[in-house]
C-alpha cells in the first residue's frame, strides 16, 4: 500500500492549537485506523481523535 502524501495548504488560515478542524479530507487508509488531515491548519491525525473532539466540543456547548 502507497502512502498519501497530505496536501500543503497553500496559505495556513488557522493555528492548529486553535482549529476546530471544521473540513477534513482521509489522506490514509491501513487496517482499521483512518487518517485525516484538516484542510484548514493542515494537522492529520487519526480519525478517532476527530469524533473525540466533536464530542468534546458538543459537551461545553451544552454546558454553556
Amino acid at each position: 500500500m502507497t502512502p498519501i502524501q497530505p496536501s500543503q495548504p497553500s496559505k495556513q488560515k488557522v493555528s492548529p492549537d486553535h482549529c476546530k478542524h471544521p473540513q477534513v479530507q482521509i489522506v490514509s487508509r491501513h487496517q482499521d485506523f483512518e487518517y485525516v488531515e484538516c484542510k484548514e491548519c493542515g494537522e492529520v491525525f487519526e480519525s478517532s481523535e476527530f469524533r473525540d473532539m466533536e464530542i468534546e466540543e458538543k459537551r461545553r456547548r451544552e454546558e454553556e
